[in-house]
């Protein structure tokens, strides 16, 4: 059972393109924060939705809120990924699939692909959105919509 509007974001750790690690309890419950699953770094759909983050981020800031991008994929590939990109936010190495188990993300394409959704969250770490659909672009439009009225 995923989570659903209403419900608090659950408290997770994973380690960041720094070499960090990223404690939840740091950014959740403090500022709205929007964080987004991806299936993989470097692919065609996952770059775009990457870097229309990247060039929108400016945007996040201004409302205050911080964005994360999670996968499975390796801390090396995140790096690589970030910088090839020029990624100026929060990429976490969810390797073990733990904290997409704790959002309750679903797998695409008949369960085999992880699937792509994005989580908004308030101040309070309440959940205000969430959207899932394999358009990568679409979530940065709606995560930027519902900010706006918080």
């Amino acid at each position: 059972m995923g989570l659903k509007v209403g419900d608090k974001i659950p408290n997770f750790a994973a380690i960041d393109t720094n070499g960090d690690l990223f404690d939840s309890n740091e950014v959740i419950g403090k500022k709205p924060v929007v964080i987004y699953f991806y299936p993989k770094d470097d692919t065609r759909v996952c770059t775009e939705q990457a870097c229309s983050f990247r060039d929108q981020y400016e945007d996040f800031k201004s409302l205050d809120a911080e964005v994360i991008g999670i996968s499975s994929d390796s801390l090396k590939s995140h790096v690589a990924f970030a910088n090839k990109h020029k990624l100026p936010f929060i990429l976490l190495s969810d390797f073990d699939k733990k904290i997409r188990k704790a959002f309750g993300v679903p797998n695409d394409y008949l369960g085999l692909i992880p699937g792509r959704a994005t989580y908004v969250a308030d101040k309070n770490g309440i959940v205000q959105l969430i959207f899932d659909s394999t358009s990568g672009k679409i979530h940065i439009e709606k995560a930027l919509e519902i900010l706006k009225t918080m």
